[in-house]
């Protein structure tokens, strides 16, 4: 069974900082790609971040130059660091993560997800 335990959200006034982590835990032989999405209420989860197991980023345009996504496959973590926060990035944020549980076992696992609200 494969969990992701993610911490970090809360409220904070626009243009403040927070940082979000996600940790993996159970039995799987590696991970691809893990990331952030988000999604508010009647609206579509949303790609937030994402990075590989070498190190490759994506971000939604959105976010570009405020956020940044690393990780650590030592210990099977990933974070968000949030700077400049808006308003409009108020939402429930997942982590995500493509696991290999075996060779040519590939599943996807997601976090409970936390409320980040930004306040103007």
């Amino acid at each position: 069974q494969v969990q992701l335990v993610e911490s970090g959200g809360g409220l904070v006034q626009a243009g403040g900082s927070l940082r979000l982590s996600c940790a993996a835990s159970g039995r799987f032989f590696s991970i691809n790609v893990m990331g952030w999405y988000r999604q508010a209420p009647g609206k579509q989860r949303e790609l937030v971040a994402s990075i590989t197991s070498g190190g490759s980023t994506n971000y939604a345009d959105s976010v570009k130059g405020r956020f940044t996504i690393s990780r650590d496959n030592a210990v099977n973590t990933v974070s968000l660091q949030m700077n400049s926060l808006k308003p409009e990035d108020t939402d429930v944020y997942y982590c995500y993560g493509n696991f290999i549980i075996m060779p040519g076992h590939i599943y996807n696992y997601w976090g409970q997800g936390t409320q980040v609200t930004v306040s103007s």
